[in-house]
Order: C-alpha cells, then structure tokens, then sequence
C-alpha cells in the first residue's frame, strides 16, 4: 500500500472524512483542502440500488446544471445542414465527410448531436461511438428535430449521467473555481435529476450513497438526509 502523500495528510486535518455533512457543510471543506495547481473539476459520485443487469433499471438522463459544468464541450453536429448547426455554436458539422473521418478514427469532440433523419446514416458507425459514449440519443436530447437546440443546451451547461456496470454514477458538476453556492447548487440539481430518473422497478432505498470529491482531493460523504427521498 502506498504511503498517503503530504498533500492528502493535510486534507486530513480539515475535516473527519468518517462523518456525513450536509451539502453545503461538504462543499465547503471540499474548498478548504490544500489546493492544486491547476482548476480541479469538482464530481459527484452517485451509488445506486439498480440493478445493472437489468435493462429495465438502466439509469440514464440528462441534467442542465444551474451554473453549467465549467468545462468547454466540443460538439459535432450530424446533420445535413451545416451551417445552420455551425451557427448555433456547434464546432464541426455534417454528415458523410464526418462520418468517414470518424470511421479512420478521428474523435476529436466531446458531445455528437444529430437530427432524426441524419440518424438512420449514423446508425452505421454505431460500432465505433457506442463504446466511447459518442452515440446520439434521444434520451439524452442529442436526437432532435430542432439541431439548434440540442448544440445550445449542451453548450449551456447540459450534462448526461449514466449507470456504469457496478450501479455508479460519476458526473463533473464544476470547477474549484465556482463560488462555493454555485457548485451546492448544482450538486443538488443532479441529485434530484437522478432521483427523478429512478425506475419503476427499484423497491426501498434507491440512492445509497453520494459523495463530492475535487480532483485531486478524498472524498466526502453527504448526509443521507440530502437523498433519502428518492
């Protein structure tokens, strides 16, 4: 086992990371830790009662943070109209030339998005943005009629969660450099998108655990009184 680092050692000292804290309570020993060197991103950990192997207890949505993420999304638009999603704020857009592009393995965005029609194309390269989370869908609004839209809410803040294979969420939900209120605020708001997105299946407790951690920090512990509703 490797021997904790000063840095953590310290963090030690700021708080008893055995305790449970309201969410205000955790983001504010969150920013009291020994701080890095760079603008460390702030993610909430969410552990779940599903069951993954169900597909009907799948968890998945989407979540527009108060204050956005603090993280510069790139975005690809499938569409047929370019420059009308060239114009919405997209940063690449098209359909063929993209897809061929994709197909010889550039994959230099983070969120595609694509119109209905575009789709029944995309459907094909399926195979190679499926394992990288690339794929549009419509659950998580990156299917749309309206392309303009889509590109705007992503760029607004609009982030997906999803369900890993051990009933985990994971989202980055801001920057060390947000105020303290803005990063409460939106920890809030994806508990309760996930809360919300809880399924029909999941019987007791949905929502057993959650947690806040900055990059380079331990984690801390939120007081089930935040969750317990879902």
């Amino acid at each position: 086992m490797s021997k904790p680092t000063k840095k953590y050692r310290a963090s030690l000292e700021v708080a008893d990371l055995s305790k449970e804290y309201s969410i205000a309570e955790a983001v504010d020993i969150l920013y009291k830790f020994p701080k890095a060197k760079f603008d460390e991103t702030i993610e909430v950990s969410l552990r779940l009662a599903a069951d993954p192997r169900q597909g009907e207890q799948m968890v998945r949505g989407t979540v527009t943070l108060p204050h956005g993420s603090g993280k510069k999304v790139t975005v690809l638009a499938f569409t047929n109209d370019a420059e009308a999603a060239l114009a919405a704020g997209a940063d690449h857009a098209g359909l063929k030339d993209y897809m061929e592009k994709i197909s010889d393995g550039w994959l230099d965005f983070d969120v595609a998005v694509a119109t209905p029609e575009a789709m029944k194309e995309v459907r094909t390269i399926a195979r190679v943005l499926g394992p990288k989370g690339l794929m549009p869908n419509p659950k998580s609004g990156t299917v749309s009629d309206n392309i303009a839209e889509a590109i705007k809410a992503v760029k607004a803040g609009r982030v997906e969660f999803k369900m890993d294979k051990t009933a985990n969420i994971g989202v980055g939900v801001g920057k060390c450099s947000f105020s303290q209120e803005q990063v409460s605020e939106n920890v809030k708001a994806l508990i309760t998108a996930v809360g919300n997105a809880r399924p029909a299946g999941v019987k007791g407790r949905y929502i057993l655990n959650v947690a806040v951690a900055a990059t380079m920090t331990p984690s801390v512990s939120l007081a089930s009184g935040e969750y317990i509703n879902f």
